[in-house]
């Protein structure tokens, strides 16, 4: 083989790496783009729960104490702060079009959890049940309906069995409000059904028993402090107002001011994020 040939094979084999190369680095850098949108739809994700979270109960005054219309203003603004989430969904869509999408999955799913989760507490308030998977999937798409990604089966359950943790904070923190016994007794019954739906799929989705292990934990904590409520209000004969003044005491006795114990799961979810650093 004379050495022009060989010359040739050579640039012919550093070309293919060449491009094998510019292919790895573009794979790269789109995964690192998608984790810092996913990271940063988490973060914007949170600040709608915490919203939603002061508006029913930290905000409310005693001359507010119309649950529904406190949950009306909550929905306004939580949908309009999730707006602002969607839009960031388009804007990361063109990394994800077709295919490319489940080969970015992990990527992108600790973000649209989080979303979901925002987006399930929105919908609770705003109706008193459970976000479904097309409403979800409309929420993903454009005016055309067209879709941003296909919502994978998965996320939309892991997402929805966290909205349980953020439903036993606010039935805790609803208990020293008028009328706040009678909605932590409502949210109970609503985890409880929750976790019983959600079992059917535990064999089928990763993860989805841990989720229901915390589901199970929370719906205690809003059993013991019902419970609690029930046994110490029974004990008293006491106008309504003085006997929500006692509640406060109470759960903030009982709970030491922990509104919801969902720390870990918090931080669990931005450990995912962490997985894909490596």
């Amino acid at each position: 083989m004379s050495q022009q040939a060989t010359l040739a094979g050579r640039s012919a084999i550093v070309e293919v790496f060449d491009s094998f190369r510019d292919e790895l680095d573009e794979h790269n850098d789109r995964r690192e783009r998608l984790i810092k949108s996913s990271r940063d739809v988490t973060n914007l994700s949170k600040k709608v729960i915490f919203l939603l979270h002061r508006i029913m109960t930290d905000d409310a005054s005693p001359e507010d104490q119309d649950d529904r219309k406190r949950a009306a203003r909550a929905v306004i603004k939580g949908r309009d702060k999730l707006k602002e989430i969607q839009n960031m969904f388009a804007g990361f869509s063109h990394e994800v079009k077709g295919d490319r999408f489940w080969r970015y999955q992990r990527a992108v799913s600790p973000g649209l959890q989080e979303y979901i989760e925002a987006l399930s507490f929105t919908h609770y308030l705003d109706t008193g049940r459970l976000v479904s998977y097309d409403e979800v999937q409309k929420s993903l798409s454009d005016n055309e309906g067209n879709q941003y990604f296909p919502l994978p089966l998965e996320d939309y359950l892991l997402g929805l069995s966290d909205l349980t943790g953020e439903l036993m904070r606010f039935a805790i923190s609803s208990i020293p409000h008028r009328g706040g016994r009678a909605k932590a007794n409502e949210v109970c019954a609503f985890v409880r059904n929750c976790k019983a739906d959600f079992e059917i799929f535990v064999p089928h989705v990763r993860d989805l028993r841990k989720k229901q292990n915390v589901t199970s934990q929370s719906l205690e904590k809003i059993e013991d402090a019902a419970y609690t409520v029930a046994v110490r209000s029974s004990e008293y004969d006491l106008p309504p107002e003085m006997l929500d003044d006692l509640v406060s005491r109470t759960v903030s006795s009982v709970h030491g001011g922990d509104g919801g114990g969902s720390g870990r799961r918090k931080r669990g979810r931005e450990d995912d994020h962490d997985d894909y650093d490596d």
